[in-house]
């Protein structure tokens, strides 16, 4: 039975597929074509890449450009707070207990805690200092309290990552690197978190992602409302007279790709105003998995667009196990294969063919996936 939606059998995006490996390499880039960085319509963007073993970028887009960094900063936050802790640099049981979910899961109020007990702009003047950075600015005038609205650059980020894994002392290194590699599908505020760096490449990564705007509530996890401790730092605002805009959707990924660490990868965006979560979760994956990283390796299967809003992620194709997880409402999603499993009905609809989705490590209804068959044409059977 022909499904839901058919009609958005439009937004299908195939790439990395088995089938289409003689034409194109993983993540969907044409063997032939030359690196460039592909930013859906719409979407401003800052992007850079830096191959740590050649010494040499392989990606640079509108790199000096300054946007506001929402929880990005968070890097310097711990930084900050670990600098010249020496000799051992020992992080105390109470400072962990908060620096980790700050950096594993983007906890705000752990970042709000270091801000006020450390100085706040302060914090930022001084980093800024120590490394380098010339794009980093504090929050601008009346926004002195907002650590979100720190400003950060592509090119600045990628200073703050080589810091990290070329310069700073080994316990230091460690214990950031350490976290950024467990981050959290889910969260601290119930936003799925692994767009971008985690959605576009395998393990092993590490990643500090950020978000800020009038994004609806998250609903990773548990599936309940977003934390009611979500940060006001992340809550838009109008833009002051600079060139920093602070009232668009933004959504950032930073961090490092490969074995080694070989690869750092700054991407910021910012998004129309009104723009869904899902639908910025999309549009910078897919920016994200048209960068020039060689020999970085990319997840096999195909890329579909997915419709409704909560959709459960499963832990097999059947509604009688409570739910993983749920998708950002209309995002894009891997499907490594699909297998028949239980009926679903949308009157007037139904299907029991079901998507795995590696990256969830769950499976999806193919009612909710946009295609206008019950088994997607192109896919494999599990």
């Amino acid at each position: 039975m022909r499904r839901l939606l058919a009609a958005a059998a439009a937004l299908l995006l195939v790439s990395g597929a088995a089938g289409s490996a003689a034409a194109a390499a993983p993540g969907g880039r044409p063997l032939s074509a030359a690196a460039s960085v592909q930013v859906p319509a719409g979407v401003t963007a800052g992007a850079a890449v830096f191959d740590r073993q050649t010494g040499t970028f392989t990606e640079q887009l509108n790199t000096s450009a300054r946007f506001r960094s929402a929880s990005v900063v968070k890097l310097l936050l711990a930084l900050d707070f670990l600098w010249n802790r020496g000799p051992d640099y020992t992080v105390p049981a109470a400072d962990r207990a908060l620096l980790e979910p700050m950096l594993r899961s983007s906890d705000d109020d752990a970042a709000s805690h270091y801000w006020e007990v450390n100085g706040g702009s302060a914090i930022i003047t001084r980093m800024a200092g120590n490394l380098g950075l010339t794009d980093t600015n504090p929050p601008p005038a009346g926004y002195e309290g907002y650590w979100g609205y720190v400003s950060l650059s592509a090119r600045d980020t990628v200073k703050i990552y080589r810091y990290l894994l070329d310069a700073a002392p080994a316990p230091v290194r460690d214990f950031v690197m350490g976290n950024l590699r467990q981050s959290t599908r889910c969260a601290a505020d119930d936003f799925d978190q692994h767009f971008g760096i985690a959605g576009a490449f395998e393990k092993p990564w590490a990643v500090k992602q950020g978000w800020s705007g009038s994004y609806e509530e998250g609903t990773c996890g548990t599936g309940g409302a977003a934390s009611a401790s979500r940060s006001a730092a992340r809550a838009p605002a109008p833009a002051p007279a600079d060139d920093v805009n602070l009232s668009l959707p933004a959504l950032h990924s930073t961090g490092t790709v490969g074995a080694g660490d070989r690869y750092i990868v700054a991407v910021f965006t910012l998004h129309p105003a009104g723009t869904s979560y899902g639908k910025a979760y999309t549009d910078i994956g897919r920016l994200t998995r048209s960068l020039n990283l060689p020999g970085a390796a990319r997840p096999a299967g195909w890329w579909y667009g997915t419709w409704s809003d909560h959709v459960n992620v499963r832990r097999d194709p059947s509604t009688q196990n409570a739910p993983m997880t749920q998708l950002p409402a209309g995002v894009e999603v891997l499907v490594g294969c699909q297998k028949r499993g239980q009926r679903v009905d949308v009157p007037p609809y139904s299907n029991d063919w079901w998507a795995y989705l590696p990256q969830y490590g769950g499976w999806i209804s193919n009612i909710y996936i946009s295609s206008p068959d019950n088994r997607l044409p192109d896919v494999k059977d599990c």
